[in-house]
């Protein structure tokens, strides 16, 4: 069995990507100078929150995901990020290629969540590994890649800021049941408000709620 092993040297915002898109670099190596074929690789990105530290600010902005600070010793588990596939080319020995995952901007959606209360600094993520490797100098063998490899690597919070900001500059994103976007469209109509922008404002200070 060949023995492969993994690392991730880079991530990057995909300034050309048609949606939020991250690009991580990787680099497989396979052990002996191993022909491989071709691989099918699969990869699951987690958030590792427990292995970094926040500011009273990222711990109020967290509340909803994780409770109070004081729960944390048992609250701050593993958040999915995102699966992804790739089909590495042919190599001997030591390729790197790129890991496209698309992304989202769904405040429903806990990672999401998660990015957008950071301030600052990293965010420590887990890339889980498995696939299938077609390999063998002269005939042609079918191995896994096992399911135990996996690779810590910290991206900058600034990274996820770019990549949102070349989207949606300045502004969030929030998902609405269809009845719910209806009667805030009626309300709209019938204040002939100028934009939705406009239309949660009014709605804010009916409320009291209103920041500025």
């Amino acid at each position: 069995m060949t023995e492969f092993s993994f690392s991730c040297t880079d991530v990057r915002a995909d300034a050309y990507a048609a949606g939020p898109t991250l690009v991580f670099r990787l680099r497989i190596t396979a052990t002996g100078g191993t022909r491989v074929h071709a691989m099918a690789l699969r990869c699951q990105i987690r958030v590792e929150p427990a292995r970094r530290g926040y500011d009273d600010h990222e711990a109020a902005a967290l509340a909803d995901l994780f409770g109070e600070r004081s729960r944390w010793g048992s609250s701050l588990n593993p958040v999915q990020f995102a699966q992804a596939s790739v089909m590495v080319p042919g190599f001997t020995g030591e390729i790197e290629t790129d890991l496209v995952v698309p992304c989202t901007y769904d405040t429903d959606i806990a990672a999401s969540r998660y990015f957008r209360a950071l301030s600052d600094g990293d965010v420590p993520l887990l890339l889980l590994f498995s696939g299938t490797a077609f390999t063998g100098a002269g005939g042609f063998h079918v191995e896994p890649v096992p399911w135990d490899k996996e690779v810590s690597h910290r991206m900058p919070v600034k990274v996820w800021r770019e990549m949102i900001d070349q989207h949606f500059p300045g502004c969030g994103w929030i998902r609405l049941p269809g009845d719910a976007m209806d009667a805030l469209l009626a309300y709209r109509s019938r204040r002939a408000l100028p934009s939705w922008e406009a239309t949660v404002e009014s709605l804010l200070e009916a409320a009291g709620e209103r920041t500025r």
